[in-house]
């Protein structure tokens, strides 16, 4: 379908959406670039204030992604008039203002329409100089692949809405979600990566094969490198799998080779969709301990070494 909208061939247009990544930049000046992408998405949890909070670290995240500052943000909000107190509404927009005041940014404007279903997210704009742009396209074989947060997102908020979660991993997974990646990019920026995108709705395995894809590189996953919460495999084990997820995994055949040892549960956390993922990097390996070393001694204790780039174009083999 997107091959049938127009091309723009602007040379000021330094990331578009030739290679699917996380969001345009466009070319002021020699020295800056403005960052700008667009994310929002339906409740995962029933407290209004959090569902903002997640929504807009999850939109902050595509900026982050690109080794960027967010610098401002417009809301987005679909809301049911008449059916819900307005009160749920500003709650919402409480919670997506504090975390996009923790961005140290700010929030100066938005639209919204009377929709069925509540919707909230953010239009977020950035700033990066031309020449420190991390994109998803630049990864090289022999760089280590360093995730961020832990894989099961989708699986527990499928969970949450069943009520087959308890309240402590249902506040492990707000935890998780409500983390900005910030502090995760700048140590990216400062150690220097080649590659990075966040990890969301096509789950690790999608947004890996874009990366693979867009560099002309290849990818081995450890599946026992990954961190994964706790709770998403017993869920998994007992059927409850976000649609998402599923059709993640359906997109990828073909694209990924599993070690005969990877069952189905498992293939499934993989591709599980995220809400407000952590970030996925490709550094050279000679940096990749001490990424991982200031990660974890940070605000992203889960973050973990868990694969590498090699030189099979666009395939991604998975072992145990």
């Amino acid at each position: 379908m997107l091959s049938q909208l127009p091309t723009f061939t602007d040379p000021r247009i330094l990331v578009g959406p030739e290679t699917c990544d996380d969001a345009a930049v466009y070319q002021l000046t020699e020295d800056l670039a403005v960052v700008q992408s667009v994310d929002y998405i339906t409740p995962v949890v029933d407290d209004p204030y959090t569902c903002g909070a997640v929504a807009a670290a999850n939109s902050l995240s595509d900026i982050y992604a690109m080794g960027a500052r967010p610098i401002f943000a417009l809301n987005l909000v679909g809301f049911p008039v008449g059916k819900l107190p307005l009160k749920v509404l500003s709650l919402i927009l409480q919670g997506g203002a504090d975390k996009v005041r923790e961005a140290g940014a700010s929030i100066v404007g938005g639209h919204s329409i009377d929709d069925p279903e509540p919707k909230y997210g953010l239009v977020v704009t950035g700033l990066v100089h031309p020449k420190k742009i991390v994109t998803n396209a630049r990864a090289r074989v022999g760089d280590d692949l360093i995730l961020t947060k832990p894989l099961g997102i989708g699986i527990i908020t499928t969970g949450i809405k069943r009520e087959q979660v308890g309240r402590e991993t249902v506040d492990q997974t707000v935890q998780v979600m409500t983390t900005l990646n910030r502090a995760a990019a700048e140590a990216m920026v400062e150690v220097g990566a080649n590659a990075c995108t966040d990890v969301t709705g096509f789950g690790l395995l999608g947004h890996l094969h874009e990366m693979t894809s867009g560099s002309g590189v290849g990818a081995r996953i450890s599946l026992k490198a990954v961190p994964v919460l706790p709770e998403a495999w017993r869920l998994v084990k007992e059927g409850i799998c976000p649609g998402g997820t599923k059709r993640n995994r359906q997109a990828i055949e073909g694209q990924v080779r599993w070690a005969p040892e990877i069952s189905e549960e498992a293939q499934l956390v993989l591709c599980d969709a995220q809400t407000s993922g952590g970030l996925l990097i490709a550094v050279p390996k000679d940096k990749s301990a001490r990424l991982v070393k200031r990660l974890q001694a940070g605000k992203t204790p889960a973050a973990a070494r868990i694969g590498e780039i090699v030189a099979d174009g666009g395939q991604i083999d998975v072992i145990p």
